[in-house]
């Protein structure tokens, strides 16, 4: 895979996707929609996978959703913020911070991660906050953790009731996803080589989340609490998740 290094934060489209931040910052998040759902309580420990790692200066940081009834991932690899930094001029804070779909909070991160295995059901203000998030600057990466089929079931008929008028579409190899940082010309999973795809849902002419039913997690840098027994993950999901954070920041 062919790596390129001109990725900068300097440039004008990574600017553009970061006023959504600029103006949460300034405004509580307030100005993002209309309708932005109120300020909820902060999550309680036992619902995210890790504390919030310390925000450093001018670094991108991506979110890790707690939505449903504290549903999340307690082991997507954060790895990728790692090596976005080595292959690219991007810096991240290097762990993903633990943010409820519904809290305004959510708009301070132009990236975001919501993954999970086993069925679920958004709230009407988690569904809210998902169309605001995405209409104005967001960006979700949706994995089913462990390729659960339960799991993939339950987001499909979500995004449906979130955007009734919009589609998941399956992308071909050939889409800017693939050629960020890298060259990437297929998924392969652990059980069937060359099979993947990615689906993502478009607004405006641009991708704003990103759908795979195998698995993005990086499960050789997941840790000890991930064993995604049963499960069919991309492999060369962390070189994708880098790839998809570079696209949203200059897209």
């Amino acid at each position: 895979m062919k790596r390129f290094n001109s990725l900068s934060l300097s440039s004008p489209r990574f600017q553009q996707r970061f006023a959504l931040t600029i103006a949460s910052i300034v405004l509580g998040g307030a100005v993002v929609c209309a309708t932005s759902p109120p300020p909820v309580e902060p999550a309680s420990p036992t619902a995210a996978a890790a504390p919030a790692p310390p925000v450093e200066p001018g670094a991108v940081r991506c979110a890790n959703l707690i939505y449903g009834d504290n549903k999340t991932s307690v082991c997507f690899s954060s790895e990728f913020l790692s090596q976005i930094q080595r292959d690219s001029h991007v810096h991240t804070n290097p762990r993903l911070a633990p943010v409820k779909l519904e809290a305004t909070e959510l708009y301070q991160f132009p990236f975001a991660v919501m993954t999970g295995e086993g069925d679920f059901t958004l709230t009407g203000p988690q569904r809210e906050s998902m169309r605001c998030y995405l209409s104005n600057g967001g960006f979700i990466v949706a994995s089913a953790g462990c390729s659960s089929g339960p799991w993939s079931s339950s987001f499909r008929a979500e995004i449906a009731a979130v955007f009734p008028m919009l589609k998941l579409t399956r992308l071909d190899p050939s889409h800017p996803v693939f050629h960020t940082v890298y060259d990437i010309d297929r998924l392969d999973c652990k059980k069937s080589a060359g099979e993947a795809h990615l689906e993502g849902l478009e607004i405006d002419g641009k991708i704003v989340l990103i759908f795979s039913s195998d698995g993005l997690n990086d499960t050789a840098n997941a840790g000890g609490k991930c064993c995604c027994c049963g499960g069919n993950e991309i492999t060369n999901s962390r070189q994708v998740n880098v790839n998809l954070l570079a696209y949203a920041l200059t897209h």
